[in-house]
Formats: structure tokens, C-alpha cells, sequence
């Protein structure tokens, strides 16, 4: 019986060209530049179609070119692998899109979680045969609990484990509610309520340590891993840190040397989130990155008739409850707005106050290092040359600081997430030190959804960013404008920061740069000379 073909050719230059050919000789042809993250699709349209043949065919492409054109001799064998797991499973996605339909059902699908039509072929033989989703092009087969009628995602050969669905493996709450809309904030918990026990062993979509990989890219990249889990699992059957690993390279969130594209694809990625919001991947991205923070909720601090305001804290935060340090700032400037508080990371911000030695517990350095991260002044700054290790590059995915600064990423991710569920039609965000960096790729990533709420305005205090960058999708959805209050005497951004950063400056320091419309670089220096001043010195505009 013949058999599917994958052949990959660099046209010249950084082109490439992939050619699939199945079994009864229907052809796909992908075409495009290396660093494209979606090439160009010619062919059969019953392969052209198939979004996970298409994937993963672009993927061998792209490591195929990359075993020959890394620099180091491991990274190449590194990439021959990828592109040999790659090709096994194109050809098997060629054979199943090839055979000879026998049976057909209409089910919710785990990899695309839409209710679609699923196919099923007479291959393979010996084992249990495979369905492929209409919609998706995923292979499925029905759920291993018996009283489930939902569609799990199938791997490549015979069945060692149960596969279960997404329901059962508390990917998402339910199918149903995927793409429920809530009529207020508070009741988010409920799109978090499992109607199904979680039958599946396996526990995360996120693997921590892609951790290093995020914290790489640009701020709204830190997306990144729970969107690869969903493509992984989606094109590939994979599960765990290994579908994450995957669908990184496919969206281009992962370095270069893992097939990705490297910093470039920060803006692809947040892209493909953004188009997520409110919807059936949205909640499994969403519901991912809850089940890994158990300290994020969301809490009413007060009623009214206005604009909703959601308010973010950084690390410095003196209260777990209730307003905190924001009431004279938040209400001054919004009496008549119901306000709503973010609480986050409870496990990172107490590890980074640890690090910069703002909390009573013991830390593993000399005193006078911590003195010197307490003060936070210019003099005490030189004495954070010991601290260098604990910061350094190497220890990227393990240090307080990147994984705080992860956590606020993911923790905007959620909130565009929730507020695109809601009914409201805009919202102001404000935020201080990670919390600022939270709401900011909070607007980033509603600023790629046309249909997602706008923001009326956002006060970014302290903010804990990088101030260079494209800040297009951040005043994307608008109204007003994003008000970004900046101390250069504020010694924790001033020094801290930026020696975590490798010599970064944050936009909490220096203003975001370069500064499109609507963005309003607000130079408070003259009042605002501690991270914590932000609170009590600042009226926003």
C-alpha cells in the first residue's frame, strides 16, 4: 500500500517549500519565508483544510531548515529530531485525511473545542482506528469514560493510556460554557465550576519550565506556553510541557534554536490570543494559567454607576484584602465606578519581597545586601553586585524576579480574558509596579480582539516594563488615553530593575518609548521618589 511523502526544499535564500503528498496522490504544497509563522497553502482542498497537517508540515519545514543552519552541532541534532517526529506525524495525518470514511459523528472536539463532525477512517489496522475533526483536522476518538459522548484527542499508535476528553482532564470547566458570557466581574468563579471529575492523570497544559522561554520575549509572550498547549495538543495529540514545547515553535513563541521565532513572534502570539478572547480556547488558556496560580481571585471592593475600574497590585502591596493602598487614589479620581481588585501570585510577590528584602523573612545574603535592596537609594544600589548571581541569566526560570514578572503576564492574560466575557462595554485599568504590567498586557491583549470591551483609560504607576517596545496593540482599543506615571527616582525601577534586566530600563523610570497616540508618558519625579510613593503622591489624570 503506498504511502504519504513529505519532501522540504529551501527555494533560495530563507524561502521554503514543503511538499505533502498521500497515499492516493492529493498534494499540499506550503510555501514562504522561514521566520513566517503561517506559510502559504496550495493544494488539495481536502488537505488544505486540515489545520494540523498544515501545521505540522510548516513545523518539519522550519526544522528542517534548521538542522543545517544552527551554529552548534547539538542545536542541529536537536532540530533533525523535531523535524523526524514532525514528518512521522505528517504522514500519519496524510493517511488519515486520505482514508476511507466508515462512520461519522457530530461530538465537541478537545482539540478545537467546537461541536464538529468527526470522520472516522478504517486505518490504522491492529489497533483502534482514528477519527479527524472537520473543523480542526485533529485526530480524535471518542473520550475513555463510557457515559461521555465528547471526542479526546488521539497520539500516533496503539492506546497505552485512557485518553479522555477535555471536560475530563479539567482542561476547561465544560464544552458548553466554553464561550459564556457573565453578567458581572464577580461572577467569573463560575465559568471555573467542573462539571466533570478529572479522570486524566495528566495535570498541567502549562509546563514550568517553558518558563525560561516566555521570559525571553516580549511581556505579552509569557502567553505563549498555555496558547502552545492548546495547538499542541490540537495538531499533535501531545500533552503536558511537551504539547506546550510544540505548539510554541508552531506559533513562533519559542527561540529560534527550538524552531520558533525567537523575540519576533511576540506579536503573532498575543495576536492568536486576542482572537481567543471570550471563546472556547480563551477558557482553556484562562482556565490553565487559574489552576496554576490558586491565589488569583477577584474581589468587589465597591458598587456603582460608572465605568468599571479593576485595579492590580505589585509587590509591595500591604494588604491581601480589601482596598489596601488604593482607596484615596482609585476613589478621589473614580466616586461613582464600581471597583474591582486582582489579586495574583501570591507565591511570586512574596518570593520577590524576599529577593529585594522587603519582607521579615530571612534571607540567604548578607545584611548588607538587603539593606541595600530595603533602601533602594543610588548608594545603596552599588552595594547589588552579590546579587548578581541570584539575577543572572542562567537561573532565569528559577529566580524571584522572572517568575514574578511570568506571573504578571499571565495574570493580564486572564483578566483580558475574563473582561471579554463580560457584557460591560469598556473598562479603565490601573495598576502599580507588576500589577502596571499586568493591566498593560491586559490592553495589549484586548487591543488584537475587535470585539473585546474597550478601555476608556489605564493608569500604569511604577510600571515594572520594559520602556521600549511596539506599544501599537496597547492604545489599540482606547478611548481616552493610557496614562503612564514614571519617577526617575524611583530607586527599585531605577536600580533593581535594572540590574535584573541586564541593564533595561523600565517604563516606571523612564516613560514608555516610543509613545504613540494616546499613550501619555506622566513625568512625576518631583513627588514621587519610592516605589511606594506612586500611592500617596499621585492624582491621576
Amino acid at each position: 500500500m503506498a504511502k504519504a511523502t513529505v519532501v522540504t526544499r529551501v527555494l533560495g535564500g530563507d524561502r521554503l517549500e514543503c511538499r505533502v503528498v498521500s497515499p492516493s496522490g492529493l498534494e499540499l504544497v506550503l510555501s514562504g519565508a522561514t521566520g513566517d509563522v503561517e506559510p502559504e497553502v496550495d493544494g488539495s482542498s481536502l488537505l488544505a483544510r486540515n489545520q494540523a497537517l498544515i501545521n505540522n508540515a510548516w513545523a518539519h519545514a522550519k526544522f528542517t531548515h534548521l538542522k543545517v543552519s544552527l551554529p552548534t552541532e547539538a542545536e542541529q541534532e536537536n532540530a533533525e529530531k523535531r523535524a523526524d517526529a514532525h514528518e512521522r506525524l505528517v504522514r500519519w495525518l496524510a493517511d488519515l485525511a486520505d482514508d476511507v470514511v466508515v462512520d461519522t459523528k457530530q461530538a465537541w472536539c478537545s482539540g478545537c473545542f467546537t461541536h464538529a463532525e468527526h470522520r472516522k477512517g478504517k486505518r490504522p489496522i491492529g489497533h483502534l482506528p482514528a477519527s479527524v475533526c472537520a473543523n480542526c483536522g485533529s485526530p480524535t476518538l471518542p473520550c475513555a469514560d463510557p457515559t461521555c459522548d465528547h471526542m479526546a484527542i488521539r497520539g500516533r499508535g496503539a492506546i497505552r493510556v485512557p485518553r479522555y476528553c477535555a471536560e475530563h482532564r479539567h482542561e476547561i470547566a465544560a464544552f458548553e460554557k466554553a464561550a459564556q458570557k457573565i453578567d458581572s466581574l464577580v461572577d467569573y468563579a463560575e465559568l471555573f465550576e467542573y462539571e466533570e471529575p478529572n479522570l486524566s492523570r495528566v495535570t498541567k497544559v502549562v509546563g514550568g519550565s517553558l518558563a525560561v522561554v516566555a521570559l525571553a520575549a516580549p511581556a505579552a509572550l509569557v502567553a505563549a506556553p498555555a496558547i502552545g498547549g492548546a495547538v499542541g495538543s490540537l495538531v499533535g495529540g501531545y500533552s503536558g510541557a511537551v504539547a506546550s514545547s510544540y505548539g510554541l515553535a508552531l506559533l513562533g513563541g519559542g527561540p529560534i534554536a527550538a524552531g520558533g521565532l525567537g523575540m519576533a513572534g511576540g506579536t503573532v502570539v498575543v495576536t492568536a490570543l486576542g482572537a481567543a478572547l471570550g471563546g472556547t480556547v480563551g477558557a482553556s488558556i484562562t482556565n490553565a494559567y487559574v489552576r496554576e496560580d490558586k491565589s488569583f481571585h477577584i474581589e468587589m471592593l465597591q458598587g456603582g454607576s460608572g465605568t468599571a475600574v479593576i485595579v492590580c497590585n505589585g509587590f509591595l502591596s500591604e494588604s491581601g484584602r480589601g482596598w489596601g493602598e488604593w482607596k484615596k487614589l482609585v476613589r478621589t479620581r473614580y466616586p461613582d465606578s464600581p471597583v474591582y481588585r486582582v489579586h495574583w501570585g501570591a507565591k511570586e510577590l512574596r518570593d520577590l519581597g524576599i529577593l529585594t528584602g522587603y519582607s521579615a523573612i530571612n534571607v540567604a545574603a548578607p545584611a548588607a545586601i538587603k539593606k541595600a535592596a530595603m533602601a533602594a537609594t543610588k548608594e545603596g544600589a552599588a552595594m547589588l553586585g552579590p546579587l548578581a548571581p541570584v539575577l543572572a541569566a542562567a537561573g532565569l526560570a528559577k529566580n524571584p524576579w522572572h517568575v514574578a514578572k511570568n506571573r504578571a503576564d499571565k495574570t493580564g492574560v486572564i483578566v483580558a480574558d475574563l473582561l471579554a466575557r463580560t457584557r460591560a462595554v469598556s473598562y479603565v485599568l490601573i495598576g502599580h509596579s507588576l500589577g502596571a504590567r499586568a493591566m498593560a498586557v491586559a490592553a495589549e491583549t484586548l487591543g488584537t480582539n475587535e470585539g473585546a470591551p474597550r478601555i476608556e483609560a489605564a493608569h500604569l504607576t511604577g510600571a515594572a516594563i520594559g520602556a521600549a517596545g511596539d506599544w501599537t496593540n496597547l492604545t489599540a482599543r482606547v478611548d481616552d488615553a493610557i496614562y503612564a506615571y514614571h519617577s526617575s527616582d524611583d530607586g527599585v525601577l531605577k536600580w533593581l530593575y535594572r540590574s535584573a534586566q541586564g541593564g533595561q530600563r523600565a517604563a516606571g523610570s523612564v516613560g514608555f518609548t516610543p509613545a504613540p497616540e494616546k499613550l501619555v508618558n506622566v513625568d512625576v519625579s518631583e513627588c514621587v521618589h519610592s516605589h511606594a510613593d506612586y500611592y500617596t503622591e499621585v492624582d491621576l489624570l
